[in-house]
């Protein structure tokens, strides 16, 4: 199912983090969800903006995050109930959006000892939309009733309903699940198989961090030969090389602003190494891949895994100052 949405271009991502496209000013009216009860696990930049547009549905929301102080102050702002554990969040439930880290995080809050598993009331359905192995999705599965998402877009996508949502998972899940994606999405596509959604995640993640290496390793030679970076990153985003993320973040690097992330180094050294993890069960070769997935863990090492992706430059390029 596809809601109409404005197409003009606004890049991958808008303000660059990974996924969809709106036209400028494209948020709709949040449909009436008066009549359903919604949790959400996880109140990162995803999960928070997704909450908030589902409390202005005036479903019955409730939050919660592995630090309780970020629910509770989602809650103070906004019509929901903080929850101590994702049990009482999800109790009786009719759908339970998951949007965590991680693999481990994944199975924490679904199978842990406190998590969605050991609900008193079951949830009707479980969409996750961390991006994880399908490994983990398979495990899970076994135990809860289970959609797996490839979600593109960003934080201002989920707080205005222009998600992209590609749902792998059984059919009748996905009919008790469209009330709610379609007020989070301006397109829904049903894939065959449950890890169909992710694996597209985790290629279109791919996309993104390759175009960041690129940029990085452009910088690195260009001011090698004396050229300067902000002179090299403003001819990229000018130039018809470019894909829009690559206009925003060559913002990022040309003033070395890292700080309040689209989306976090950390997350995509991990979602690299899913890639990697990926081809190598089915003999790819990914070589491209394998040098970006060396250069972002090597920035996690040193301390940049909370900053923007783009700070993989200062892995590339770390002894020339931004401004010169």
């Amino acid at each position: 199912m596809t809601r109409p949405g404005g197409e003009g271009q606004r890049g991958p991502g808008g303000r660059g983090g990974p996924g969809g496209r709106g036209g400028p000013g494209a948020t709709s009216t949040p449909p009436d969800l008066s009549d359903r009860t919604v949790a959400v696990i996880g109140l990162g930049t995803m999960g928070s903006g997704m909450a908030s547009r589902l409390a202005a549905t005036g479903a019955t929301l409730r939050v919660f995050n592995r630090s309780r102080a970020a629910a509770e102050a989602f809650a103070a702002s906004h019509a929901a109930t903080a929850a101590a554990t994702p049990a009482e969040a999800v109790d009786g439930a009719d759908l339970v959006l998951v949007s965590v880290a991680d693999d481990q995080a994944v199975r924490d809050v679904l199978l842990g000892p406190a998590g969605v598993h050991a609900a008193r009331r079951p949830a009707g359905v479980v969409l996750n939309t961390s991006t994880v192995s399908p490994a983990t999705l398979d495990a899970v599965a076994a135990h809860l009733p289970l959609l797996a998402a490839g979600i593109l877009g960003n934080g201002e996508h989920a707080r205005e309903g222009l998600l992209r949502w590609y749902v792998g998972g059984p059919e009748p899940l996905l009919r008790r699940a469209e009330p709610v994606l379609a007020a989070l999405g301006q397109q829904v596509r049903h894939l065959d198989g449950l890890a169909a959604g992710m694996r597209l995640k985790i290629a279109m993640n791919l996309l993104m961090g390759l175009e960041m290496q690129a940029m990085a390793e452009v910088v690195a030679l260009a001011e090698s030969a004396g050229l300067s970076r902000r002179l090299v990153l403003d001819a990229i985003g000018e130039s018809g090389f470019a894909a829009p993320v690559m206009r925003f973040k060559a913002r990022r690097m040309a003033t070395d602003s890292y700080a309040e992330p689209d989306f976090r180094l950390r997350l995509m050294a991990k979602d690299l190494a899913l890639a990697m993890a990926q081809a190598a069960e089915s003999g790819t070769s990914l070589p491209m891949t394998a040098a970006a997935t060396r250069t972002h863990a090597t920035a996690v090492t040193v301390g940049l895994g909370d900053a923007d992706c783009a700070a993989v430059l200062r892995v590339l390029a770390p002894a020339v100052e931004a401004a010169r």
